[in-house]
């Protein structure tokens, strides 16, 4: 899946979460417009704002989606999108 490669490429684990052992999943919703761009991003749910601060980064910085299509039209789409921080 090349978004989840993406994503594993680009994120950044903040390093004090890491030496405190935070670590979850951070929903985070967004609206792909009709143009593939990202906006509207918020955090639905979160284990810690400093995770939740990367969370948007991340998505921030994506790039374009492929956007929805209804209808054979492409269309405004909500996301609710989980990224993962993981300890090792």
């Amino acid at each position: 899946m090349p978004c989840m490669k993406w994503i594993e490429d680009n994120i950044r684990y903040p390093k004090n979460c890491i030496a405190e052992g935070v670590h979850g999943r951070v929903i985070v919703s967004f609206v792909v417009a009709k143009n593939g761009e990202i906006s509207k991003i918020k955090v639905v749910r979160s284990p810690d704002d400093r995770l939740s601060k990367e969370a948007i980064r991340l998505v921030k910085s994506m790039p374009k989606w492929n956007p929805a299509i209804h209808e054979g039209k492409r269309v405004n789409s909500l996301y609710n999108f989980p990224v993962m921080f993981r300890l090792n």
